[in-house]
């Protein structure tokens, strides 16, 4: 745990990312937080080299520019209409300015490291869901690269491309066209992306720059063209189903009020790249490929030099300003291009343009500069899940990169997988799958601030403030309802494919040093549950064991917690422990050291118990404490279970477990981060089984004293004896009781005058049996119940007694085989020690001579020998501390030899046979 003086700054607690170079001894962001670990002295260059400006306006305008503005503005309009077509872009931008917000709030909330969205989804959620919401992200990411080197082939041969209706080449049209064929040529514009990206971000974002002005000037052009362009008529041709040549006449007619009326409702028909009819949905799946580049700055995260200050303010100026330009471009071609042009051909802003080269290089470079970002961002996210190890061995060789910080390995990733996308041949085709993903990707970043806003944890302070839960849940709920508009199949499929992430990273449980969003929420809502869980409420129909158990040494006793933790029927179970000390002695508490030692054994037991330890001058305060102040509100202990007092050497339970043996390297590789504590520390922190001749740290009179303060404090107490002896507890194993038996004593076995009356210590023996009866590894034993009778004694008293137990058994619905046991012996061997004060409760009951001791013993060994365990009746302890040893000399011979026995005292009523 760290302490006071723990550099908080260096390991990017408080989130600063100015001025760190010089006082944290190297700690800058750029290497710590993009990079991963550095290396202890090893001065780094510092790969955070771009501002607002160029890391996140730049390349996120172009992004959401693509190959939309220029190549698919037209087909929008044309097949939705003026009216549809704004409303598909207000949805839009809605969801994206929704996430923005979310965006916003999480990049203003702390240090944002490489990997961008990933990042915040991971560091906000934790790794299975960041994890498998990172690779969804990365593979929509890839998939909008090949839809941009798509979109660029086609604006390549829309200029280039041979005729439809031509057999040879003319002019500069002479690049053949068709499926192969465009494949080709995607894969010759990837590599060409491949080799600029290989260079390094830097590089591309300078040139990106120069890719903005001649964007803008296109667009400038196109803006302007209608005023120096009069109307035209041109003859389209196309390629129609079975190779047939299809013509069309379509009209350039200028600024028209009659063209922008015959524009304004939507006119779905056939796409002529795919051969299938538009509609709403798949017509919104392209133009929402233009909303697909808000998170583009934050993906260049790790080159940012303020990413906190410049992924807000970058993203918001870009969004804001392609809105204003696609509501322009929207209503300029409504206003003076007739439906057919805009749907018959997607590149007509060549045709109409003052000089069409313009429209031509600047579809060039936003399809290219797009192409190259999504690539760079891909292998920013897929770098970043490399180096967090979550996806093991496959994704290992991305975490590579060059000297200067360029991830160049994932970089060669994302290249491969982008050419198997350019193998859907068109753009459209492959929208509908970049749009589902996206949308995802964007319901999980709300997701993520949902989370943090309902945790309401007080490091949760984002300098911007302009979001709340509502936009976050409207983000979830829109992002969602527009995907199963777009495509139920592909977004059912993708729901899936993250489900079976999420599985595959659970199981593989990588647990990380990050913060689990889900820890801060579970917190949230168990504090109010708690506060409405009112003990005053308590109803004994609702009654379950909340267990406290002692332990010593968990090597002897780890098969008692495991019995325990089968006995507790979904109730509250801690493992409670007294370290013997005083806390003037030690500078800080020794106690929370060793928390996570424990918190680890009950990993590794696989057990579903809490952990409380305490630092005390002797165990039996110590134990008052735990029984105390254990628990919280309603969930406190009633049970409080000890080992048995006895002076046998236990068996070390480390050695005979496979969990505690050496663990195999495939196994240690999985459990790399465990917490600072591995299996080596773990067994050398519990020390070694005493033996016979050892110094015991709890005397006889200290042990009948604490189970005398728990029965005072109101707590049932049992005792576990020869529970070494258990087997089949532990956490592979796949014992159902089958061949069980459960045997239960439910009369004082040591005071043969009162062994005809069933007080309520009986019933809570008989409950607790129950309990053990209903769980998993003994739902299938057989339970016995043992009555004591005096046989030969003339009287019929104990058939009556038999029939009322019956009756009672039955109303409380216990299924078990009742036995009648004849002890006449030992009742006079008892009588014969007591001489006449059989009767008389005031006298102890330490007079018990051997011989009714070594009887009882008989009986329990003639008749229990072979249950699996043994519930016996545990009498009040002696008021007095000098009849301590023998008490406990009275227990340990009454049950020796016996094998696993549970000697139980309950002061709790815990039946009902009422509904």
């Amino acid at each position: 745990m760290s302490n006071e003086h723990t550099p908080l700054l260096a390991s990017g607690v408080c989130g600063l990312a100015i001025g760190m170079a010089t006082t944290c001894g190297g700690g800058q962001e750029g290497e710590t937080l993009d990079s991963g670990p550095a290396h202890a002295g090893a001065p780094k260059k510092d790969s955070r080299k771009l501002d607002t400006f160029f890391g996140v306006m730049v390349p996120t305008i172009l992004s959401m520019f693509s190959i939309v503005l220029f190549l698919r503005t037209g087909f929008i309009v044309g097949h939705a209409g003026l009216f549809q077509g704004l409303l598909m872009l207000v949805v839009a931008y809605t969801i994206i300015s929704l996430t923005i917000l979310s965006i916003c709030a999480i990049s203003t909330n702390g240090a944002i490291k490489g990997g961008g969205a990933y990042y915040m989804i991971s560091r906000s959620l934790g790794p299975e869901f960041g994890g498998s919401i990172g690779l969804m992200f990365f593979l929509a990411k890839v998939c909008a690269c090949g839809v941009y080197v798509l979109g660029l082939v086609e604006a390549i041969l829309n200029v280039f491309g041979i005729e439809p209706d031509s057999l040879v080449s003319g002019g500069v049209r002479v690049l053949p066209q068709g499926y192969w064929c465009n494949v080709l040529y995607s894969a010759v514009v990837l590599l060409l992306c491949l080799l600029v990206c290989l260079v390094g971000a830097h590089i591309y974002a300078r040139t990106a720059f120069v890719i903005l002005l001649v964007v803008n000037v296109t667009l400038l052009s196109i803006l302007i063209s209608p005023l120096a362009v009069r109307a035209q008529d041109f003859n389209i041709t196309h390629r129609g189903p079975n190779n047939q040549t299809l013509h069309y006449d379509v009209n350039y007619t200028g600024f028209s009020a009659t063209t922008l009326r015959n524009n304004l409702n939507p006119g779905y028909t056939l796409d002529y790249s795919t051969n299938s009819v538009m509609s709403f949905a798949t017509v919104f799946a392209v133009m929402f490929t233009s909303c697909t580049g808000i998170m583009a700055g934050a993906n260049m995260s790790g080159e940012l030099k303020t990413p906190s200050v410049s992924i807000p303010k970058g993203t918001i100026m870009a969004v804001g300003y392609t809105f204003i330009v696609y509501v322009v471009l929207f209503f300029l071609v409504s206003s003076t291009c007739e439906r057919g042009l805009m749907t018959q051909d997607y590149g007509f802003f060549q045709r109409i343009n003052i000089w069409p080269p313009f429209v031509t290089i600047g579809i060039y470079c936003g399809a290219l500069s797009a192409a190259m970002s999504s690539m760079i961002g891909a292998s920013r996210i897929l770098h970043a899940l490399a180096q967090d190890q979550l996806f093991g061995l496959p994704l290992a060789p991305a975490a590579i990169k060059s000297s200067s910080g360029n991830p160049w390995v994932a970089v060669l990733y994302t290249w491969a997988l982008a050419q198997c996308v350019v193998f859907a041949g068109q753009l459209n085709a492959v929208a509908g799958l970049v749009t589902v993903f996206y949308l995802l990707a964007y319901a999980a970043v709300d997701l993520a601030c949902l989370a943090l806003e309902w945790a309401s944890a007080p490091n949760f302070r984002p300098t911007f403030q302009l979001f709340s839960w509502h936009t976050c849940l409207l983000g979830i709920l829109s992002c969602l309802v527009m995907m199963f508009v777009i495509n139920p199949v592909y977004s059912s499929a993708s729901i899936i494919v993250l489900l079976l992430l999420l599985l595959f990273l659970h199981y593989r449980s990588p647990t990380s040093s990050w913060g689990y969003i889900s820890q801060a929420l579970i917190f949230h809502q168990v504090r109010k549950y708690l506060l409405m869980l009112d003990v005053r409420k308590d109803h004994v129909k609702f009654w379950r064991p909340q267990v406290l158990l002692m332990v010593a040494n968990p090597r002897s006793s780890s098969q008692l917690i495991l019995f325990v933790n089968q006995l507790k029927k979904g109730g509250l179970f801690v493992l409670g422990h007294v370290q013997l000390g005083d806390l003037d002695s030690f500078p800080s508490d020794p106690v929370q050291q060793q928390y996570n030692f424990w918190l680890s054994l009950v990993d590794k037991l696989g057990v579903k118990a809490f952990v409380d330890l305490t630092l005390s001058p002797s165990v039996r305060q110590g134990t008052q404490h735990l029984l105390r102040i254990t628990g919280l509100g309603g969930m406190k202990p009633n049970t409080l279970v000890l080992g048995f007092y006895d002076s046998c050497t236990p068996d070390d339970y480390f050695l005979q477990d496979p969990a505690f043996c050496t663990t195999s390297p495939g196994k240690q590789k999985e459990d790399d981060y465990n917490f600072g504590v591995d299996l080596p520390s773990l067994q050398a922190h519990f020390p070694p089984v005493r033996y016979v001749e050892s110094p015991r740290w709890l005397s006889p009179e200290e042990y009948v004293g604490i189970v005398s303060d728990a029965i005072k404090m109101d707590k049932n107490v049992c005792l576990g004896r020869y529970f070494f002896e258990l087997q089949g507890e532990g956490q592979n194993s796949k014992v159902d009781g089958t061949e069980r038996t459960i045997d239960v004593w439910p009369l004082n076995l040591l005071q043969p005058s009162r062994c005809d009356q069933v007080d309520v210590c009986s019933l809570f023996l008989l409950q607790m049996a129950c309990v053990l009866n209903m769980s998993s590894r003994w739902r299938r034993a057989r339970m016995r119940i043992f009555l004591n009778v005096e046989a030969a004694s003339g009287e019929q008293g104990w058939v009556v007694n038999e029939e009322t137990f019956r009756e009672l058994l039955r109303k409380l619905r216990i299924r078990a085989a009742i036995t009648i046991v004849p002890w006449d012996s030992a009742v006079q061997s008892y009588r014969a020690c007591r001489s006449g004060d059989e009767d008389n409760e005031a006298t102890p009951p330490c007079a018990l001579s051997e011989d009714f001791l070594s009887a009882v013993n008989g009986l329990l060994m003639e008749h229990s020998s072979q249950a699996a365990v043994r519930f016996l009746y545990l009498p009040r302890p002696p008021a007095h501390y000098s009849q301590s040893q023998q008490y406990l000399s009275q227990l340990e011979a009454v049950t020796n030899r016996l094998g696993p026995t549970l000697l139980i005292h309950g002061v709790t009523p815990v039946t009902c046979t009422d509904f």
